[in-house]
Order: structure tokens, then C-alpha cells, then sequence
């Protein structure tokens, strides 16, 4: 078994591209298969500068590994395209030896569907494309491994360009010759390409070619039935990690998009993947892409994680001084969804907001403005007072004080946090924030509030 995925550089990888890489990848793994990456740059003018090696980062990011391509080699090299420009004239010419192109000098703003190149000689110096010549009559029939037998009037195609007038071939040619040359056995594809399959069978016919086992993937769409959308942030793999989530994590909810496991599970590592995954789970009706359900996914990574793996992923989102930082990771790793979230989370932490004094109230543990003065005041000497700054140090002092003034320890560990971080919801309880903190800077933020009070 050989598959492929065969990228055109022409910016960041979409979401939809990503997917067909990851499966044409795990069927080759699962069956002991190559796969192999191809740059498809036959559209010059789309090109963008950088995107290629953007191609390779990505696959290694998401930790797709290609066993042949242009920056590994292989026996059916070269891997880029625009490398092979001689390979697809020469059989564009054996085409046009036998009958199944022709050299067509219209404009292209004219009508395919009005041309009568196909009839005449023409001058082969002056410039054309070559056009594939689709029989009129009867039917081309295929059958592809998720949708099944598919059957097309020939009539209903139209005669396709294959090389264009600066002698590049389209994808439509040099996909079909490069898949055969470079011996693919199975493409996969998004299903946008089956109009365009009874085309490709049509050349490989001309040609004597065996024809590869097709898998068309089910469409992606956005939660409101549309295309993904760069301008929502649903579009790109790029977009995603920026937004601080994880590859594994995104690898693992793409792999579910038109893909049921066997099991009645949702996290599964890349290699329990190669090892599980199959065609026949593949579904024939778009899926649809769900951020909340990813998010869900991504967080349920980051609680997986231990703090030591964690921390370095959300260093670059605490960018705050003489503060515990560790600390910090540790209060928020099973509180995000993804990593982006940690700076509004924690915005308290470089700065105490300006909050209002209703922030202490709290019926449910009999606390208002006057009992949050009065227990804040009473407890501040023997804060100023402890010397071992650790948690198992503040948190007896903190229930001693409980105890000593015949009150339930949420009565001081309410106005406490609510002092620390001037906010009505924050991660970690008054003892953590206290450590946090640091002695110094918990002394003013505990004075500030007795002031506000």
C-alpha cells in the first residue's frame, strides 16, 4: 500500500488539508504502508513564499511523518512539481499521438463548450493549452471506497485543460500522472474531488493505467453549515496552536471528523490511531466542526498533563514578576480550556483591579462589608506576624484564627481571596494566593481592601 498527500503551497495548512494528510497517513501505518509527500506548486501564480517549509513544519508539529518527499527523498523523487515539467509534457504528447488531446488556441475568457480547436490543426507555436478529449457518449463509472458505485454521463464533462499555456500542467493532469508514476495505490481526498474522479479515470483509460482505489473524505463544515473561516479562527492548524491549544489535542478531534472508532471513546494518542484506524469507519456525510467540543478535548488533555509537562506550555502566558510562577501553573492547568485563556484568568496577578465592596458580600457564608473589615483587620497582625511562608504554615494559622474567633473558616477565606485578587471568581483559595503572593505583596493587597471597607 502507498498513499500520499500532496499539498499545493499556497499559504498556511487548513484544517481540511490537515485531515487528509492524517488519514492517508494512518492507513498507511495501519497497514504497513509507505506514505509520501508531494508539493503540488503547479499553480505558479498562487504560490506563497515560505509555504512549503510551513508544509513540512506542520506535518511535524502535528507528528505526521512522511516516509517519501522532498526533504527525505525516495525513488520516486523529485517530489515537487515543478520539477517534473518535462515528465507531464511527455505524456501530454502521447495523449495528443493518440487522439485523447488536442492543442487549443482560444481565448480563456471564451467557452470551453464553444471551441473548435478539437477539429483543427492549429499553429503549435503560437499560444494554447492542450485539452483532454472527453467522449461524447456513453458513461464513465467508478466506485469509491466511502461513497460507493458512482456513474457519470460523459456528456456532462467537459473537455479539461491539461497543460496550460505557460506549460505547466493542471492538478488534473499531473496528479493522475505523478499517482501513477510514483505508484499510489490509494488516494484520499476530500469529497470536492468527485465531480472531477470520471476525468481522472477517463486519463488513466488513455493512458492503460491501473486505476487507484479512491477514499473520498466527507466535507468539513462550520457550526452554522458553512465553510471554515479564517476570519473566525476555524480555518487554519496555525490559528489553533496560536490560540494555545494542543497539537495532540487537535490531531485527536480532526482524526473524529467523518471517522467513527471502534470503541466508545473520544481521546486517543496518534498511535492508538495508526493502530485503530480504518476506511470503513469513514462516513459519507459532512461533519461539522464543533470549537466548544475541541476545547472540551484540549482541556481534557491539559488535566492529563502532570505540572511539570504543563508549565513550560504556559510560561509564555505568565508574564508576571516576583511571583511563583510554577504556582501559578499549577492553579490553572484543570481550569483552562486552552492556554490562551491563563493571561484573563490571571489578569489580578500584575496588577489588583479596581473592584467595588459589594465583592465581599456573600449571604451564603454570612458575610458582608463589616464582617470582611472586621475579620480582615483581625487576622492581618498575625499574617505580618509568620515567618514560614508555605502553605502548611498559613493554612493552620488561617483555621487557628477560625477557631480563636468562633467562626466557620469560609468567613475569613472569602474577604481573604476576595482582597488577594479583587475579583469574584479566581483559581486557587485564599492559602494559595497567599503563597503566591509573597508575604509583602499580600500585607498591601489585605491593607488596601481594610482601606476600601
Amino acid at each position: 500500500m502507498r498513499t500520499r498527500f500532496a499539498p499545493s503551497p499556497t499559504g498556511f495548512m487548513h484544517i481540511g488539508n490537515l485531515r487528509s494528510a492524517l488519514f492517508g497517513y494512518l492507513l498507511a501505518r495501519k497497514m504497513g504502508g509507505v506514505f509520501a509527500l508531494r508539493i503540488e506548486d503547479t499553480d505558479q501564480e498562487r504560490l506563497v513564499e515560505g509555504a512549503i517549509e510551513k508544509i513540512y513544519e506542520t506535518l511535524k508539529i502535528a507528528g505526521i511523518t512522511h516516509d517519501e518527499g522532498p526533504d527525505v527523498g525516495g525513488d520516486y523523487g523529485p517530489y515537487i512539481q515543478s520539477q517534473r515539467e518535462n515528465v507531464y509534457m511527455k505524456y501530454a504528447r502521447q495523449l495528443l499521438d493518440g487522439g485523447f488531446a488536442y492543442r487549443c488556441f482560444c481565448d480563456k475568457e471564451d467557452d470551453p463548450a464553444d471551441c473548435a480547436c478539437q477539429n483543427t490543426a492549429g499553429d503549435a507555436s503560437q499560444p494554447h493549452v492542450i485539452r483532454q478529449v472527453i467522449p461524447k457518449e456513453g458513461q464513465t463509472a467508478f466506485v469509491d471506497e466511502v461513497f460507493g458505485e458512482i456513474t457519470v454521463n460523459n456528456n456532462e464533462l467537459e473537455n479539461q485543460v491539461l497543460i496550460k499555456s505557460d506549460g505547466f500542467p493542471t492538478y488534473n493532469f499531473a496528479n493522475v500522472v505523478d499517482d501513477h508514476l510514483m505508484e499510489i495505490t490509494h488516494v484520499m481526498r476530500g469529497s470536492e474531488y468527485l465531480p472531477s474522479t470520471p476525468k481522472y479515470n477517463l486519463l488513466y483509460q488513455a493512458f492503460g493505467w491501473e486505476v487507484p482505489t479512491y477514499v473520498h473524505l466527507p466535507l468539513i463544515l462550520s457550526a452554522d453549515g458553512g465553510k471554515l473561516s479564517k476570519r473566525r479562527g476555524d480555518a487554519f492548524f496555525e490559528d489553533f496552536l496560536e490560540q494555545g491549544f494542543l497539537p495532540e489535542a487537535i490531531v485527536n478531534y480532526i482524526a473524529l471528523l467523518g471517522w467513527s472508532p471502534p470503541e466508545n471513546r473520544e481521546i486517543y494518542s496518534l498511535s492508538e490511531l495508526e493502530q485503530i484506524f480504518s476506511v470503513e469507519g469513514l462516513s459519507k456525510s459532512p461533519s461539522t466542526f464543533d470549537l466548544g467540543k475541541l476545547k472540551w478535548m484540549n482541556g481534557e488533555y491539559l488535566k492529563a498533563m502532570c505540572v511539570d509537562d504543563f508549565y513550560p506550555l504556559a510560561l509564555p502566558y505568565l508574564n508576571y514578576d516576583n511571583v511563583d510562577k510554577k504556582a501559578l501553573a499549577t492553579l490553572v492547568k484543570d481550569r483552562i480550556a486552552v492556554l490562551a485563556e491563563i493571561p484573563e484568568m490571571m489578569d489580578f496577578v500584575a496588577q489588583l483591579p479596581d473592584y467595588d465592596n459589594q465583592l465581599f458580600v456573600n449571604p451564603k457564608n454570612k458575610v458582608d462589608e463589616a464582617v470582611a473589615k472586621d475579620m480582615l483587620s483581625k487576622i492581618i497582625p498575625q499574617i505580618e506576624e509568620l515567618t514560614d511562608w508555605t502553605a502548611e504554615a498559613i493554612s493552620p494559622m488561617i483555621k487557628g484564627f477560625a477557631e480563636t474567633e468562633g467562626i466557620k473558616p469560609a468567613q475569613i477565606m472569602w474577604p481573604l481571596r476576595c482582597a488577594l485578587s479583587g475579583k469574584e471568581a479566581s483559581p486557587g483559595g485564599a492559602t494559595d494566593l497567599l503563597v503566591i503572593f509573597g508575604k509583602n505583596e499580600s500585607v498591601d493587597r489585605i491593607k488596601t481592601a481594610i482601606a476600601k471597607l
